[in-house]
């Protein structure tokens, strides 16, 4: 049923140009997706987006992209939305370590964004794979939630390297263990009720620790090995970021603080990927999953204001064309609002919310009233280069979903390739 009676020029677009797929399944065969490899084309980094946590079709669709991406395109890591500091005994898992049931334990206790399933896959894909493909974190420790998990490894690395330093990331650490919790949501309100001497003691020994492991590199490095100074600093920088973050989070929970000043988080993922794509083989491609708003390559604003710069912006700027954004969105179903619940382990909870017909100008409305499928559509061939010359291409849509919500933002330029699934649903068992 169409979304809106009046006429949409680009829902004609999509008619003609949007390719349709067979299946949702991941472990459905992949010809269907064949079309997907001329629209991605060379990009060494395709980011997979989601316009919710917690949906079946979207982590259905996202696994069976990944799938096609190792084994018919040669992709061979898989970079998520999941801390940094985390993700290197989660890719030792997937190259065979320990035993199956292992992976429980070390997701226990972080937020339930889709890990599991991806990674179960790349261990069996990699018990016969030629070329392994890796698992990799690029985000704060926690989702924001906590430190430790990047300044307990850092402890364990300058007990070897720079015992005389241990003391100020063991006093970092007891104020970090004080307001730790599993996401930025917990985390960031129960910062700000330290005393803000205890704020400003942590923020202080961060800064001092990074700034003493970049002068002292040569040394470090003499001492141990570069990989895992490199390692060390990054988690460092993770948990800087992070401080940061909470204060920006604290300030926007209280309707306060400075535009885009949750950017920090964004701009740490998006270094990341760079750093892991630098340390990997040349020529390495990378498959990026996380959610819409961070992969987009346009700034994010609510009602008009700025609130922040993602991910994708920052690694668009970086890698220009090898950078390719593919947004996941649906027009019918149920969507995960996220309503803010300080008693819960992730300051949250997981409403199914029913989705309401799409809005005009959205691209969800466009899909409804093109009556498509599970389809693709590459925006490439929409935007005005693509016309060579002709008059009267279409403007595209101005916004897209966000949970249940929209984000105004010029669609066209903010993703390369929207994947559209009719209807979406909640998962259970959260």
């Amino acid at each position: 049923m169409p979304a809106s009676p009046h006429h949409n020029p680009f829902a004609d677009w999509l008619r003609t140009h949007a390719v349709p797929l067979d299946h949702l399944d991941p472990e459905a065969p992949l010809d269907d997706l064949e079309p997907l490899r001329a629209i991605i084309g060379d990009a060494r980094v395709v980011a997979i987006g989601e316009s919710s946590h917690f949906i079946n079709e979207f982590a259905a669709m996202r696994e069976r992209i990944l799938r096609f991406l190792a084994e018919r395109c040669g992709f061979t890591v898989l970079a998520f939305e999941f801390g940094f500091s985390e993700g290197f005994p989660l890719d030792a898992w997937a190259q065979g370590e320990g035993t199956d049931d292992e992976l429980s334990a070390h997701l226990a206790g972080t937020i339930p964004v889709g890990v599991d399933a991806p990674l179960r896959w790349i261990r069996r894909h990699n018990r016969t794979a030629s070329t392994p493909v890796h698992f990799t974190g690029i985000d704060i420790p926690a989702a924001g939630g906590s430190l430790l998990p990047a300044l307990a490894p850092v402890a364990n690395y300058l007990r070897r390297i720079d015992p005389e330093t241990l003391p100020i990331l063991q006093e970092a650490t007891r104020i970090a263990e004080s307001f730790a919790g599993g996401s930025a949501a917990v985390a960031a309100p129960a910062w700000a009720r330290l005393a803000t001497a205890e704020q400003d003691a942590l923020s202080a020994a961060l800064t001092r620790l990074l700034i003493r492991f970049r002068s002292l590199a040569p040394l470090y490095v003499s001492r141990g090995d570069q990989h895992s100074y490199d390692i060390a600093v990054r988690r460092l920088e993770g948990a800087c970021h992070a401080d940061h973050t909470f204060r920006a989070m604290a300030d926007l929970f209280a309707g306060k603080g400075l535009t885009a000043d949750t950017s920090a988080r964004d701009v740490y993922m998006a270094e990341s990927v760079l750093w892991h794509l630098d340390r990997f083989e040349p020529g390495t491609r990378i498959v990026l999953a996380a959610h819409n708003a961070h992969i987009q390559k346009t700034p994010v604003s609510f009602n008009g204001h700025l609130t922040g710069l993602p991910m994708g912006q920052h690694l668009h700027r970086a890698l220009g064309d090898d950078y390719f954004a593919l947004g996941l969105a649906s027009t019918t179903g149920h969507t995960a609002d996220m309503p803010r619940d300080e008693n819960t382990p992730f300051g949250f909870t997981i409403d199914a919310t029913a989705l309401e017909p799409a809005e005009p100008g959205s691209i969800e409305a466009a899909f409804a009233d093109a009556e498509l499928g599970l389809s693709i559509a590459d925006l490439h061939q929409a935007r005005p280069q693509a016309a060579h010359g002709n008059v009267g291409l279409v403007p595209g849509p101005d916004r897209i979903r966000i949970q249940s919500a929209y984000l105004h933002t010029p669609v066209l330029e903010a993703f390369d390739a929207i994947l559209h699934t009719p209807t979406s649903t909640v998962a259970d068992a959260l």
